[in-house]
């Protein structure tokens, strides 16, 4: 996926609801909107790509199918950060109780509010260190498990609030932690 991050100038503002109405208007586009109202345009993945993301979404469906934890989102979700970044993770997780607290109109439009859970996996065009910065935006935004895969390195990059990231080489599998308990990713369809 081909990122492209456009610099806004008055008079052409975007605020939140030009960006809402924007993707409305667009909705075969993918967008996102950074903390300083840039316009950051994505091109659709590959084959490889969406099949890879569409196995992370079913793995972390089904689990939360199974223990009703929370709410799973796709990658066409966007999120309202709180530091005014609009954000759509290649797959998220939001509690239960946190969704169940947000209005009606908030759940319909983007939701203003940080995921738990992140996960972000690379493509091949995907530039490492613009991935690197958005996880450790989410992590800065409140979310408090974050994945970075990366399948061209055979890598994943673990990010949680207060921690260096932690960084694993070729792993089978990854837990859920206490936040996402007994969700395990296995990743022989990601590597």
């Amino acid at each position: 996926m081909v990122a492209v991050t456009v610099k806004l100038f008055p008079p052409f503002e975007l605020t939140d609801e030009a960006f809402y109405q924007l993707c409305r208007n667009n909705p075969d586009g993918k967008f996102e909107r950074t903390s300083n109202e840039e316009l950051v345009v994505m091109s659709p993945v590959g084959g490889e790509g969406g099949k890879r993301e569409a196995d992370l979404i079913i793995d972390l469906g089904l689990w939360n199918r199974q223990n009703s934890l929370g709410v799973v989102f796709s990658s066409s979700s966007s999120f309202k950060l709180p530091n005014g970044a609009d954000r759509s993770p290649d797959a998220a997780w939001v509690k239960q109780a946190r969704w169940d607290a947000l209005t009606s109109e908030q759940k319909r439009r983007f939701p203003p509010i940080a995921p738990d859970f992140v996960i972000e996996l690379r493509s091949e065009s995907d530039e490492l260190e613009v991935l690197r910065a958005k996880m450790q935006e989410y992590i800065d935004n409140g979310v408090l498990l974050g994945w970075l895969i990366n399948p061209q390195d055979r890598q994943v990059e673990i990010y949680r609030p207060g921690q260096p990231v932690e960084v694993l080489n070729a792993p089978v599998s990854l837990s859920g932690e206490d936040l996402l308990p007994g969700f395990v990713l296995d990743l022989s369809r990601i590597f």
